[in-house]
């Protein structure tokens, strides 16, 4: 009985050394891998370190412009309305049924030219009547003017013959002025739109026929606010552009209005522009853009230089090797360039290129200068 105790006792020990020894070598190995790969990392880490410190002390390679005495066009922009030159409704002066269309939609006619004529069968009549009996009064004046040189005739009868002409005349003249107004013709040279009637029907003074419209030259309607009203003068150019074509045209201000709309504090203004073929047409839109003159010795720099900032705009100019930033005020702009009213002179260098990149007292390197 004694034995067994033993027996068991010394078994336990050999099971607990057995399973203790392979953990403890695969533990030490693993320790020993991982500070292998950590004294390998570390050269590295630093030698990462170093190059970054070594980037941080390389200087910035940037394009920069030095500043010259530029020439600035001051200009507003706002938009417009293209109108005709001249543009009229064609109507009848007289009542009555049409028997005569002259024009087809969207001929050209000069002016004066007969377009629609309007039924005057009565006044016809009634003019082939008066011509008669002027006629037949004309030549009984005439003889009896010769038997009154001859004492044939008295003064009296005379005298009442040739008022009877006179009032003929006018009569007939009258008649004249009646049929014409059944005659509707070109006021002006134009371009004839859709007719709105068709012969036989009934038209009367109310009844638009057509439009007659002169679109060369074509004008253009636009206002300036008041406060530019006065740099605006007849006879200077403006240049606009128009939806769906790809070109900027140019018009001359001829005329402006009175008075400053109390309405809009605006100034009406119509210039006139060239239209020979025809590709503007009244009612387009216009963006116009108003030349208010020059400035000479102007400070300009390019817009992607300026930095939008919380309290204004920014730009770096280079100032002894390294990037210093500029508030700045700006003032005329144009597409692709913008002037600096302040925060700049022309004895200064702007840095134009890794605008984002810089910042206070970043070493720099000028590789390419306008």
């Amino acid at each position: 009985m004694s034995d067994l105790p033993s027996s068991s006792g010394s078994s336990s020990e050999s099971g607990t050394e057995s399973g203790w020894t392979p953990r403890t070598k695969r533990g030490v190995a693993l320790g020993v891998v991982v500070l292998v790969v950590v004294g390998l990392a570390l050269p590295k880490m630093g030698g990462s370190e170093s190059s970054d410190g070594g980037g941080d002390d390389a200087p910035m390679r940037v394009d920069a412009t030095a500043l010259q005495p530029g020439t600035v066009t001051e200009r507003i922009r706002t938009s417009g309305t293209l109108r005709a030159d001249e543009s009229v409704e064609l109507t009848a002066e007289t009542a009555g049924k049409v028997t005569d269309i002259r024009f087809d939609e969207g001929d050209r006619v000069d002016e004066g030219a007969l377009l629609v004529r309007i039924n005057d069968a009565e006044l016809q009549a009634e003019k082939d009547r008066l011509e008669h009996r002027l006629s037949l009064a004309t030549d009984r004046a005439q003889r009896q003017k010769e038997l009154l040189d001859e004492g044939g005739v008295s003064q009296e009868e005379y005298d009442a013959t040739v008022n009877e002409v006179e009032v003929l005349r006018a009569e007939l003249d009258l008649v004249e002025a009646r049929i014409g107004k059944t005659q509707i013709r070109a006021p002006f040279s134009g371009v004839v739109g859709l007719r709105e009637v068709s012969t036989g029907g009934y038209v009367s003074p109310q009844t638009t026929i057509a439009t007659l419209q002169r679109t060369d030259p074509i004008k253009l309607d636009f206002s300036v606010s008041a406060q530019y009203a006065a740099r605006v003068q007849t006879g200077q150019s403006v240049t606009f552009r128009v939806r769906g074509l790809e070109r900027t045209l140019e018009g001359t201000v001829y005329a402006s209005n009175t008075q400053v709309s109390t309405d809009t504090r605006t100034l009406r203004l119509r210039a006139r522009a060239p239209n020979p073929d025809g590709a503007l047409r009244p009612g387009m839109f216009a963006d116009v853009t108003v030349p208010l003159g020059q400035m000479t010795d102007a400070i300009v720099v390019p817009s992607f230089a300026v930095v939008p900032t919380l309290d204004g705009q920014r730009v770096f100019v280079a100032e002894n090797g390294v990037a210093q930033p500029r508030n700045v005020t700006l003032g005329v702009r144009t597409d692709s360039t913008v002037q600096v009213t302040d925060g700049l002179s022309l004895r200064d260098t702007v840095i134009t290129s890794g605008i984002q990149g810089l910042r206070t007292g970043l070493p720099i390197r000028i590789e390419s200068l306008e």
